[in-house]
């Protein structure tokens, strides 16, 4: 890959992200000012505080109390509310708002409760008391109270905010004991919209600079060849027939029967000798992996929009932007494959969107022509039954619990359960292949039929293919799609990655006896050149001379025998 495409392309990734971000903080802030039109307040729920002293304090509220320059500090744009009623409906309330020295010194020696800390959901005060031997005087006989409301009944108190040291101070209007009232409290800042219009405009600017520079790294990527097309030879994990192809999508013989030729092709060739431990620690070793595929989804996501436009107004999918959505899901697919998926391979996955020697393996074949129309509904109207299964697949259960189960302080508790259907096969497969040292074929098999499912819809949703998913379960680790093998006029050719040739009789001296059912058990097959297993080989590297290769060469030796002692 070119390194400056992909400082273009991580330029443009972070670009965009910050200016989403910003977009997003003027959503909210937007939505923040819209709800105080009307001169309307962000209220609190009205909650019950009760004291037993002779009065309930707020702590102190030090507002702009730092003068700085360029700012009159007796204007700040912002203001409080205050409504509430005493619990007792033959008593009456009093609210007021005073210098926190003032506040201070009228309450020196009284008994009072100072609010610490308020919780609403669900509703918690904690307070602090205050000891204290004297009653206080009424407090609305004094004069010190920058803002006060009193009275029977509910009472409001608003007040524009000022700098300094502040406590609003709750009482009865008799300074009587104990306190008790329902109070609600709220703000509203004539800042919203001057931030409003900040954050908008500086998150338009960094996505107009993002994406250009994403849309220009991913084509610069994306223009490194075009993607195998129909007839060429896929991973050779398998005898395939020669690449001299007539445009179909397979040559040499028809798919296998039942099966499903999608233009979108996933394929995924089990290692035969995998660890039995490494399953354990892929998905830490994988990291470095999902960092940089975070960087390419976000760019994958960018290009779709992008190409979404193109094929509205053209009907045509940019080719580079094709070819790099592709790598982004070839890429996903070896990593997924290795660590998470399938845990198929032992062998790193490589760095790169192009096609590789690596034992999985995903295409999709570019189209000259895609619907206008189409691309309006597909990914999210058309592909809904899909992405329903899909959610099966890959989702969690989630839980609601009720007031039998999981009710807690007043709230609904939701609980995420278990994990997905994929990982719990895959830990199946783990767990086997942890204690036997065997991976069984049928557990494999069906995951890639899923994994297989999953790629063709995500092909279909990310707008490269009009043809629709079928809703068909193809297993296996060759897409019905690929070059499918031919009957061979030599002896038979030897299984792909992790396929056992049917046997012909009673093992043969020097051979282990196989067990049905099991992939694992052997070296790699003889067809398959050794760099392949390495990750240095292609699709088209010749096997390195040796037994087995080469005129005169005996037939292949029995992939179940590795190249040690013979197994027991």
């Amino acid at each position: 890959m070119k390194p400056g495409r992909i400082v273009l392309l991580v330029l443009g990734t972070l670009f965009a992200l910050l200016g989403l971000g910003l977009l997003a903080g003027a959503g909210f802030t937007g939505w923040a000012n819209y709800q105080q039109r009307d001169g309307r307040y962000f209220t609190t729920p009205s909650e019950r505080y009760t004291a037993d002293s002779y009065a309930l304090t707020s702590p102190r509220l030090d507002i702009m109390t730092d003068a700085r320059p360029g700012i009159d500090p007796a204007v700040i744009p912002g203001s409080v509310m205050l409504r509430g009623s005493t619990a007792d409906s033959a008593r009456q309330i009093f609210i007021g708002i005073a210098p926190q020295a003032d506040v201070a010194k009228y309450l020196t020696d009284v008994r009072h409760a100072e609010l610490t800390e308020v919780r609403f959901s669900p509703f918690r005060a904690e307070y602090r008391d205050v000891s204290g031997t004297k009653p206080p005087a009424r407090p609305a006989d004094q004069t010190f109270w920058t803002a006060s409301a009193t009275g029977a009944g509910s009472q409001e108190l608003k007040w524009d905010l000022r700098p300094g040291n502040w406590a609003v101070v709750i009482m009865n209007a008799d300074a009587s004991s104990p306190v008790s009232v329902d109070l609600r409290g709220g703000a509203r800042s004539d800042l919203l919209w001057p931030v409003f219009l900040g954050l908008l405009i500086g998150g338009i600017v960094l996505l107009a600079v993002g994406v250009p520079l994403i849309v220009a790294g991913a084509a610069g990527l994306g223009r490194g060849g075009p993607p195998q097309g129909p007839g060429q030879q896929p991973h050779p994990g398998a005898p395939y027939a020669s690449a001299a192809s007539t445009g179909q999508p397979y040559s040499g013989a028809s798919p296998p029967p039942g099966s499903y030729v999608y233009p979108a092709r996933l394929s995924g060739y089990l290692d035969p000798h995998l660890s039995r431990w490494l399953w354990l620690v892929k998905w830490f070793l994988a990291i470095p992996h999902y960092i940089v595929l975070f960087f390419l989804w976000f760019a994958f996501v960018v290009t779709t929009i992008v190409a979404g436009f193109a094929i509205l107004f053209t009907g045509r999918y940019p080719r580079s932007l094709f070819n790099f959505n592709v790598g982004v899901i070839r890429w996903s697919w070896r990593v997924a494959f290795y660590s998470y998926a399938a845990i198929g391979t032992d062998q790193y996955p490589p760095f790169t969107l192009a096609r590789t020697g690596y034992p999985a393996d995903f295409d999709v074949d570019y189209p000259e022509k895609l619907s206008h129309g189409l691309v309006l509904v597909k990914s999210w109207l058309l592909a809904i039954p899909h992405l329903l299964i899909v959610g099966v697949l890959t989702g969690t259960t989630r839980v609601w619990g009720g007031r039998e189960g999981y009710w807690d302080d007043g709230r609904w508790i939701q609980q995420n359960a278990g994990i997905s259907l994929i990982g719990l096969l895959v830990i199946i497969a783990g767990v086997i292949l942890l204690f036997t040292g065997q991976y069984w074929r049928g557990l494999f098999d069906l995951l890639m039929g899923l994994n297989r499912w999953i790629y063709r819809v995500i092909t279909y949703v990310a707008l490269m293919r009009d043809e629709y998913p079928p809703f068909h379960l193809d297993m296996g680790p060759t897409d019905p799609g690929d070059p499918q093998p031919l009957a061979p006029a030599g002896p038979p050719a030897p299984p792909a990655y992790g396929q056992t040739a049917p046997a012909a009789g009673p093992p043969q001296q020097g051979q282990a006896a196989q067990p049905p059912g099991f992939y694992g058990i052997g070296g790699p097959s003889a067809s398959v050149p050794p760099e392949l297993h390495e990750g240095r080989g292609g699709p088209d590297s010749p096997p390195p001379p040796g037994p087995g290769n080469g005129p005169g060469a005996g037939p292949p030796p029995d992939p179940r025998q590795g190249s040690g002692p013979p197994r027991p």
